[in-house]
């Protein structure tokens, strides 16, 4: 579906940062849509994504408007733009794959819950990690009436326990970008019971970022759903990238396997 702020997005002209550029690769008809997180960049997904393409599956990483320049760029983005674009490439994968699963990290993994909320007969699967629909901290509360006295406040990227490792994110938190997640995360959260699929979960246990709220909204909205929630104990919030990223990955095929192709997932499929 076309994105209602689609305009505000095209007006983004600065050059992308090397490292994060979008991934595709065209593969088999199980497809894959990874979703980056907030203020962050398709760095961030791309190993998960070759993971995929390696097995032989589609596999498509977007670049969400407004990410991998600069945070300026972002707070003229909404949420519906970085929604538009993952809508988009979905439709683009439904053209040419049987099965498609959705994935996220963080604020990916929000717009992975919208996309199954609003086209249930186009994602078979989510896969979850980390996801955000609401946090605690009281700055964050009060970011709507923030975002109209300063642009910024420090950036919350590059949670990683793993050394050596970077997200390509921004350093600073674009204020009116993070205003327009709070309004989704709204949107999210009211419709949790239209999620369909079934869903894998991770959840790291050591995360500065996103707290538990998330988590127990999910288990309260998504009581009625098929939900296997996988532990992360070493590593922090963009644990795509960090220690339990091979585990990540692995999860992640054993329960497509059984979840979506329904097969035993042996070791033909390691």
């Amino acid at each position: 579906m076309p994105s209602p702020n689609r305009d505000a997005a095209r007006v983004v002209t600065s050059v992308v940062k090397p490292g994060a550029e979008p991934f595709a690769f065209d593969g088999d008809e199980v497809g894959f849509l990874l979703s980056h997180g907030f203020t962050g960049s398709p760095a961030s997904m791309v190993p998960w994504g070759r993971h995929l393409a390696a097995r032989g599956h589609t596999v498509r990483v977007p670049r969400l408007p407004g990410h991998g320049t600069t945070w300026q760029d972002m707070n003229r983005t909404r949420w519906t733009d970085w929604y538009g674009e993952l809508s988009a490439a979905l439709d683009e994968l439904r053209d040419r794959c049987e099965h498609v699963v959705v994935a996220g990290l963080s604020m990916g993994g929000c717009l992975a819950l919208r996309l199954a909320e609003k086209r249930p007969d186009d994602v078979d699967a989510l896969a979850l990690v980390n996801p955000a629909l609401g946090v605690r901290r009281f700055d964050v509360k009060l970011v709507p009436v923030l975002q109209w006295i300063v642009p910024s406040m420090p950036g919350i990227g590059n949670d990683v326990k793993k050394e050596g490792v970077d997200e390509i994110g921004y350093d600073r938190t674009p204020l009116k970008a993070l205003a327009s997640q709070l309004t989704m995360w709204k949107d999210v959260r009211s419709g949790l019971d239209r999620v369909q699929c079934p869903v894998l979960l991770f959840r790291s246990e050591d995360d500065h970022v996103v707290d538990t709220t998330t988590l127990d909204l999910l288990r309260a909205g998504l009581a009625g759903s098929v939900v296997e929630h996988v532990s992360l104990i070493d590593s922090f919030h963009v644990a795509t990238l960090d220690h339990d990223a091979p585990l990540i990955f692995q999860r992640t095929d054993a329960f497509v396997a059984e979840h979506v192709l329904g097969r035993e997932h042996g070791p033909a499929d390691a």
